[in-house]
């Protein structure tokens, strides 16, 4: 199969992005685009990210999950530490975060490492989801293989007949991560081309440099 797709064009006529009006702490930043993201008319799951990572045979590898948390000091999301992708974090936690809002002509990067957070904190939020939810996380050894989806059916449905009416533990291996920022850049999409890109980089003294990038 073959499709050009050298012709799709869209020109970027949204807001500006301007020096003047950058926040000293990009947290500011964020959280305002994410409110605007989030209230966005058309707009589903603003808080819907990819998480990349270098995987243990060395590729880089990305995936989209749900950012459930913003704090001062980072991002958390939620996962099996026995996936892939909690395999890969372990050997190495670099990891890149990107949201991306088609209809606001935005997109955030963000740089850092992922450390899990405390069992406690994982505690309270499982607790705080749907019990399919539940259920689905014990049900499943995420990233491994199984030979067909009705096996998969199976361990889910003696999951629901064994804690029918009773507390439904968080998994051990299941937990959040929090990503914190090293550099988070701001991408806002202008006519032409001519993107305005603001990097905010954390310097040593945990000041945050703020540099204009070209498109």
């Amino acid at each position: 199969m073959e499709k050009d797709l050298s012709h799709y064009r869209k020109n970027y006529e949204r807001n500006p992005l301007f020096r003047e009006d950058l926040p000293k702490n990009p947290m500011e930043l964020f959280q305002k685009w994410f409110l605007e993201a989030d209230e966005s008319d058309g707009l589903d799951e603003a808080n819907a990210m990819s998480v990349s990572t270098i995987g243990l045979d060395g590729f880089p590898k990305t995936r989209v999950v749900l950012l459930k948390k913003i704090t001062w000091e980072g991002f958390i999301f939620y996962t099996n530490y026995n996936s892939e992708k909690g395999k890969a974090i372990q050997a190495n936690p670099n990891v890149c975060l990107n949201l991306f809002w088609h209809g606001l002509e935005r997109q955030i990067i963000i740089k850092g490492k992922a450390e899990k957070i405390a069992p406690n904190l994982s505690d309270g939020y499982f607790e705080s989801r749907p019990d399919g939810s539940k259920l689905g996380a014990l049900a499943s050894d995420q990233s491994q293989e199984i030979e067909s989806r009705e096996a998969m059916d199976s361990k889910l449905k003696q999951l629901e007949e064994t804690y029918a009416h009773k507390e439904i533990p968080r998994p051990k291996h299941w937990g959040g991560y929090m990503v914190r920022p090293e550099s988070i850049e701001f991408w806002q999409g202008r006519p032409n081309r001519m993107h305005d890109r603001i990097l905010y980089a954390l310097q040593k003294d945990y000041n945050w440099k703020i540099s204009r990038l070209q498109p």
